[in-house]
């Protein structure tokens, strides 16, 4: 196999240096782009030391549409955004029923019923005024096929429960609610009638699921984990008990997924309308979580940057995005994203091993491509070794190096590619499927910087 060789590291005192070389000459230019920067002892040092900074451009795109199916996340929010417009969430989803369980006699008596939902994420504005979700009662039956963040389910209009909360700064709780009597009272008749629920399609029958809603205006999201804690529980007792006993209908191993929808009239982002396109929108562009708002990255001032080098070593190239534009304490941005290979049509590319996938930047110290079957030199398509743009809540940007990439790029062992931003990393998985994150940010600031040495 042929040899991959990183970039050699900069020792810590070197590093300091050539920092504080980066801060004076940061605007610095002269009219060999390769010689931007200053050599360090130039009477005395066959080796000189450059920085160079620029930027990339970025444009905006809607991805296809994307499956949201059993994605762990039960997620419900309504927010506005000035350049994402409004974006609604619902969730929809199965209750479980184990008809192997003993149910309430026919002589139970019900004292109250309540619905309670496992609270994993709060993301929005103004957590200390009250948030209201809703529950509603399926009127269609979630089918045991995929479903996609653009589809919706039918539902009744009227919830048959219904909470107000003020999270403040807790982010992680349990909301335990009341249900309407009525809807409870047939409920529970029906479920200590041994002669009703003999199987779990008849339950289903009865009860198709519910959907989950935020109130219009608040400006805030929530994400629900599925299982015991996300339930409906009645609580009953029979003549002459002092203790009420409980019966639980929950959410574990019930099929679920996601709806979106997205009203962008009025704001910049009005005009994209085709899925897989790029548009300008202008300066302000942004990614956002649900709705499947990514960013792609022209990356060909890599090639004109690299078309003036020749016998160089790069020691430090960073990708720096940020700072985003401000946005709310407890509206947290995208908290990290995968740089993906598209081609001039969009497409993510594939890798021409047998896997066939999905290629992207990798991390630095990674081989940037491997071997095939043939002995040729291919794009490493590994995903968990994929470079991570990781959200630096100090600085309100976000960081990664692709020194190793740009160098295989320069040496021909890779072709560059444009880059598909995407909210999903090896660790935490895909985020675009559970929340409804975002940022802004001016397409200016997504800047390469690079620290070369060049030998005379």
């Amino acid at each position: 196999m042929k040899s991959y060789t990183a970039s050699t590291p900069v020792s810590p005192v070197k590093w300091a240096f050539l920092a504080l070389i980066s801060l004076i000459f940061l605007n610095s230019s002269c009219s060999d782009p390769s010689r931007i920067g200053i050599e360090l002892a130039p009477d005395n040092n066959q080796i000189g030391v450059f920085y160079r900074e620029f930027a990339l451009d970025a444009q905006m795109i809607l991805l296809d549409s994307f499956n949201t199916t059993n994605s762990t996340i039960l997620l419900a929010g309504h927010e506005q955004d000035d350049l994402f417009g409004v974006t609604e969430a619902t969730a929809f989803s199965r209750m479980f029923l184990d008809v192997t369980e003993d149910r309430p006699r026919n002589d139970a008596i019900l004292d109250s019923t309540f619905f309670s939902l496992d609270v994993v994420s709060v993301n929005g504005s103004n957590l200390d005024q009250p948030k209201k979700y809703s529950v509603h009662q399926l009127t269609e039956p979630i089918l045991d096929t995929l479903y996609y963040n653009f589809d919706q389910l039918d539902y009744q209009p009227t919830p048959f429960a219904e909470v107000e909360a003020t999270f403040g700064d807790v982010k992680d709780t349990t909301l335990v609610f009341p249900v309407d009597e009525t809807f409870a009272d047939d409920f529970f008749v029906r479920l200590r009638n041994t002669r009703e629920f003999q199987t779990l399609f008849e339950f289903r029958d009865y009860f198709p699921g519910f959907a989950l809603q935020a109130r219009e205006g608040d400006n805030t999201s929530i994400g629900v984990a599925l299982g015991g804690n996300t339930s409906l529980t009645f609580f009953f007792h029979y003549a002459g008990d002092t203790v009420a006993s409980a019966f639980t209908i929950s959410t574990f191993s019930s099929r679920s997924f996601n709806g979106i929808k997205s009203d962008r009239s009025g704001t910049p982002t009005q005009v994209i309308v085709d899925k897989g396109k790029t548009y300008d929108v202008g300066p302000i562009v942004g990614m956002k979580s649900g709705l499947a708002m990514a960013l792609k990255v022209d990356t060909s001032p890599i090639d004109a940057f690299l078309d003036t080098l020749s016998g160089v070593t790069f020691n430090q190239i960073n990708l720096n995005i940020g700072p985003i534009e401000a946005q709310d304490e407890d509206n947290n941005p995208i908290s990290a994203m995968v740089m993906k290979f598209i081609d001039s049509e969009n497409r993510v590319l594939l890798s021409s091993l047998p896997a066939k996938n999905e290629l992207h930047v990798q991390g630095d110290g990674q081989p940037q491509v491997i071997e095939d079957e043939n002995g040729n030199l291919v794009p490493n398509n590994f995903f968990a070794s994929a470079a991570v743009l990781q959200f630096d809540s100090e600085n309100k940007e976000y960081r990664t190096r692709i020194t190793s990439h740009v160098n295989a790029i320069f040496r021909g062992q890779l072709q560059r590619q444009d880059w598909l931003l995407f909210a999903e990393t090896p660790a935490q998985g895909i985020e675009f499927r559970r929340s409804m994150r975002q940022y802004k940010i001016n397409k200016d600031k997504i800047k390469v910087q690079v620290i070369y040495s060049r030998t005379r």
